[in-house]
């Protein structure tokens, strides 16, 4: 047997599933339309702001830059700004689907699982007590506090019996992230120049004037992503169950190491960019293995342009919200997400997991 028998089971999942796409050329279709909305979405989160740009003023700014007050927000805020949605979004994202195919739990993320925390608490702690206020000095302690809170999650999750399920993890994850996102709080709370710097960062904010962070960002982004991409197959075995899996040929050991280090890299440099966002990795994998069905190979796929479309249009409607000021998209996407997890949590079978 290989991986390669996965396929039938998928599609006799699949078969079982109403409302999902049946076949290749449906999903491709869906998945050009939602390339399509992203670019709508793109080309909204440039033009959209606190202050009000003429669309013509936009493509001159885009295409003829002039060193105009416009042209200068333009291409020096909206335009690193949309880019930095675009990779964290799809960072956030990936970091969600990966965790929740591996742990087969509806309700992980990076946020709820409190990998976002742990990052923050690590970045919190090397700009606190460490002076490091670059984004090239403190991204390290991001994967290391990413890192050590997926461990410290899983080993507090897994004690005692019945091992790791679901809920226990969850569990584990709130609490933990509770714990240390209030520590964070009381460092920055007790140092008010820390507290200026990084009170936009902490609700999670995608402002980052230039392209400095972004740049600092993306390789690590770009590698989590490709590793997503290698695994996809191994985790349509995962879905089966270990034993299954492992009889099919999955290198089960391989597979978790990977998708530990994929998550890692995506959430830890997501937050290091734009500070701990939550639900994005929770919600978009539940909407796009609706749309395709099981195969984890869709669902990344789907995964990656529709969480840039979610942070995107989060990011949009805080800034219009409340002008001349600006509501962080942290907290836009909270007000989203909570009640799409306690609709999650309530349901006995959610997204065929």
């Amino acid at each position: 047997m290989s991986l390669t028998a996965t396929s039938q089971d998928l599609a006799r999942q699949d078969a079982r599933r109403p409302g999902v796409a049946q076949s290749n050329a449906t999903r491709l279709a869906w998945l050009l339309l939602a390339i399509a909305v992203l670019v709508a979405v793109l080309v909204a989160s440039i033009a959209v702001g606190s202050k009000d740009i003429p669309v013509s003023t936009v493509l001159d700014a885009l295409f003829a830059y002039d060193d105009s007050d416009d042209h200068a927000i333009v291409q020096a805020l909206r335009v690193p700004r949309t880019l930095m949605g675009l990779a964290v979004g799809a960072a956030l994202g990936m970091a969600g689907a990966l965790i929740q195919a591996l742990t087969r739990n509806p309700l992980a993320d990076p946020g709820i699982l409190g990998v976002n925390a742990g990052a923050a608490f690590f970045v919190v702690l090397a700009v606190g007590l460490f002076g490091l206020t670059s984004i090239q000095s403190y991204i390290w302690f991001a994967f290391l506090g990413a890192i050590v809170t997926t461990v410290l999650v899983y080993a507090v999750g897994s004690a005692g019996r019945g091992g790791a399920t679901p809920v226990r993890l969850t569990l584990a994850g709130v609490a933990i992230g509770a714990v240390l996102s209030g520590i964070s709080s009381g460092i920055t709370l007790l140092n008010p120049s820390i507290f200026d710097r990084m009170r936009q960062w902490g609700a999670g904010s995608l402002v980052a004037p230039g392209y400095e962070t972004l740049w600092a960002v993306l390789p690590f982004i770009g590698i989590g992503l490709v590793i997503a991409i290698l695994v996809a197959r191994p985790l349509n075995a995962v879905a089966l169950g270990d034993d299954l899996a492992a009889a099919l040929g999955a290198n089960m050991v391989r597979t978790r190491a990977l998708v530990v280090v994929a998550t890692t890299l995506l959430a830890g440099a997501a937050t290091a960019a734009a500070g701990p966002i939550g639900f994005v990795g929770l919600m978009v994998p539940h909407v796009a293995r609706w749309i395709v069905g099981p195969d984890q190979r869709w669902i990344f796929l789907f995964t990656v342009v529709l969480a840039p479309i979610l942070l995107l249009t989060s990011d949009i409607v805080g800034r219009v919200v409340m002008r001349p000021g600006e509501l962080q998209v942290g907290i836009v996407t909270a007000f989203v997400g909570a009640p799409v997890l306690i609709l999650l949590a309530r349901r006995r079978r959610v997204s065929g997991l």
